[in-house]
């Protein structure tokens, strides 16, 4: 049989076409635009999304018996606020992860609310991505919008209810939500009542590997497959790449350096870090991880080459960096605010340390280096909660630059394994739908049997020391340049 995993980007839909035993059949990619209607906001319409999802399901299988195919599942954007109506309709463009409007409505619920209390019936703190602030936001600057709400949804939910006409969501999306007590995986009845909403206009919470439905008969009409396909929650997008990357069991850990950088350790029981620094979420595979987010990750490198440097040939650009652990240049990553740890949307990239003899090949290196750098603050949080991580897997954008990678493997100081697939979020999806249809009894057991690691980047002793020193210089700079940020 074969799988369908839909992996709801920023920039652009990723559906995989998955056999039974992890094969990838077909890859197909569909792009759609990002509106930024003030600085600080980014919306998307759902309807580009659904559209989307549609051309590439049909040209995904164009080539293949469709009757073959028998589940579909999701990874998603996490966090944006899709709102419909009581006919199910939807009312304003999605506001996105990486809108950062809600300044206002963030600094309330943690420090009017409080963030221990938040903690209380979150497991975690309010960040102003985060799609409980989005609601306050919403109420306070269009009431006529939030006064028409039937159901609130996210990204990738909207999409599963285009398909099958259930509302649903699955725990490790919801988790991002500061509406769900993750520990118990409910909505929390006091940030229902905080945001001013009742649990009727929420969605129902599946396992992610549960299945939801199956196709409606004008969705199968219309993509041409039986309407007996099983379409199974799915996850948000850093734990379906997590599944995708094998990242399941007590201990196991995930860098993904895409759009956003995330550091995803898996764990069997509920953990939450004493600063809620990292995200304390439900896992897709039925237990619970804590996650480091960085806002701009591979993104910060994106801008770097095509919107300063103005070329596209990003592996010329690292081909002169040969220097690792000596740059004198440092560069914060936080274009778009950040998240983990710092919670601060007023945190803004830049560069510090150059001088005269500063080359574009230094810039470029400390653009690669400060992602890196950040990435390790996620990593020194979770040692203070007592996690120890010897090895990571890598995946996302990023993870094709070797150097890159060799330079994550010093800054961390441990392995990182390449796999054979880095499909991330499509491919966990896929898995997902395969569990979902009892192909695999457990998502650990679809995590075997499929994933593969075809190669490790281990540190090197002199290097690794070399960027001991130097993050210990770059985790002095935040905070020294913090209340300047806010005077910007």
């Amino acid at each position: 049989m074969l799988y369908i995993g839909i992996d709801l980007g920023t920039s652009a839909v990723k559906l995989l076409l998955m056999q039974a035993d992890g094969t990838i059949q077909k890859i197909v990619s569909k792009e759609y635009s990002l509106s930024f209607p003030k600085p600080g906001w980014a919306e998307q319409n759902p309807a580009d999304w659904w559209q989307a999802c549609m051309e590439g399901i049909r040209e995904l299988t164009a080539d293949v018996d469709r009757s073959q195919v028998a589940g579909i599942a999701f990874g998603g954007q996490m966090h944006g606020l899709v709102i419909l109506d009581d006919q199910d309709r939807v009312i304003r463009p999605a506001i996105l992860w990486n809108d950062g409007r809600t300044i206002a409505e963030t600094e309330y619920l943690n420090e009017v609310i409080g963030r221990e209390k938040l903690s209380e019936y979150t497991a975690n703190i309010a960040f102003a991505g985060f799609t409980a602030p989005k609601l306050l936001w919403l109420k306070k600057h269009e009431p006529e919008s939030f006064a028409r709400i039937g159901k609130i949804m996210l990204p990738k939910d909207y999409i599963a209810y285009r398909l099958t006409g259930v509302h649903c969501t699955d725990v490790s999306d919801a988790s991002g939500m500061l509406l769900m007590d993750v520990k118990n995986k409910r909505w929390s009845k006091e940030m229902l009542e905080i945001c001013g909403i009742l649990e009727c206009q929420l969605p129902h919470i599946y396992e992610s590997y549960e299945p939801v439905g199956t196709l409606l008969s004008e969705s199968a009409r219309m993509l041409g497959l039986p309407e007996t396909v099983m379409v199974a929650a799915g996850a948000g997008d850093n734990a379906a790449a997590a599944v995708g990357t094998g990242t399941v069991g007590d201990g196991s850990c995930n860098i993904s350096l895409g759009t956003s950088g995330t550091v995803f350790i898996a764990s069997d029981r509920f953990v939450v870090d004493s600063h809620n620094a990292l995200h304390a979420f439900a896992h897709a595979d039925g237990r619970y991880h804590l996650m480091g987010c960085m806002l701009s990750a591979a993104s910060c490198n994106k801008w770097w080459m095509e919107d300063i440097l103005g070329t596209k040939e990003f592996a010329v650009q690292q081909s002169g960096i040969t220097k690792l652990g000596e740059n004198h240049v440092y560069f914060l990553p936080y274009l778009m605010g950040e998240r983990s740890p710092h919670n601060d949307p007023k945190a803004r990239g830049t560069f510090i340390g150059m001088t005269m003899d500063t080359t574009r090949a230094d810039m470029t290196q400390a653009v690669l280096e400060g992602v890196a750098f950040a990435l390790r603050d996620s990593f020194e949080v979770a040692k203070l909660s007592g996690i120890q991580i010897n090895r990571t897997k890598i995946c996302g954008g990023g993870a094709k630059s070797p150097l890159w990678k060799k330079m994550t493997a010093n800054i961390l100081n441990i392995k990182v394994d390449t796999l054979a697939n880095e499909e991330g979020p499509a491919l966990g999806a896929a898995m997902l739908a395969a569990v979902a249809n009892g192909e695999y009894a457990t998502v650990a057991e679809a995590a075997q049997a499929i994933v593969k690691v075809t190669d490790t980047v281990e540190p090197e002793a002199e290097l690794a020391a070399l960027y001991e020193m130097r993050y210990r210089t770059f985790r002095e700079i935040y905070p020294k340049l913090k209340d300047l940020f806010w005077k910007m």
